[in-house]
């Protein structure tokens, strides 16, 4: 939810600190969430040889137009480095959690799956961010152990999770 206001705040920076549109700073750049996590991953699925989907979201949600491909270059490169801090974050936490249940090792003699289900859009259809999570969660619990963590899209899992809580402390005779 809050990581296309990191990249507009980051570009809002550049622009007043290094005139990187030019002269004057956008006025929409000063405009809180006004680019959402979405658009922020279409410009960094972005594989067109003009990076023209960066152009027109430049265009289409901040009026700047245009662009160099250089700077169409900077942005594409500051979604991957935003993108790839949360990821990275993310799957510290998810470590924590593992290590916290004892699941961060492979125990000698024990065939272990752990499955971390995982509900939202940002895990859902920001590949790029899934596939940071995945391999920094592998980085961190190293080879071994990281083939015995799977993690998976699981749909309304804030809803199965708090119906499944529900459950657990409801009061039966």
């Amino acid at each position: 939810m809050y990581l296309g206001d990191i990249v507009r705040r980051v570009l809002c920076k550049i622009a007043e600190e290094a005139g990187f549109f030019g002269d004057t700073v956008p006025s929409k750049l000063r405009t809180r969430f006004v680019l959402r996590t979405p658009e922020m991953s279409a410009m960094h699925h972005d594989t067109s040889p003009d990076l023209a989907v960066v152009g027109s979201k430049l265009r289409d949600i901040f009026g700047i137009s245009d662009t160099s491909q250089e700077t169409r270059r900077v942005v594409v490169e500051l979604c991957n480095i935003v993108a790839t801090r949360a990821a990275r974050l993310s799957a510290t936490g998810i470590l924590g959690i593992l290590k916290k249940m004892g699941k961060d090792t492979v125990k000698e003699g024990e065939k272990q799956r752990t499955v971390i289900a995982v509900d939202g859009g940002l895990f859902e259809h920001y590949t790029k961010f899934r596939s940071c999570l995945q391999s920094t969660l592998s980085e961190l619990l190293g080879d071994e152990a990281a083939h015995t963590v799977v993690i998976e899209h699981a749909n309304d899992g804030s809803g199965i999770g708090a119906a499944l809580l529900a459950a657990s402390h409801s009061q039966y005779h």
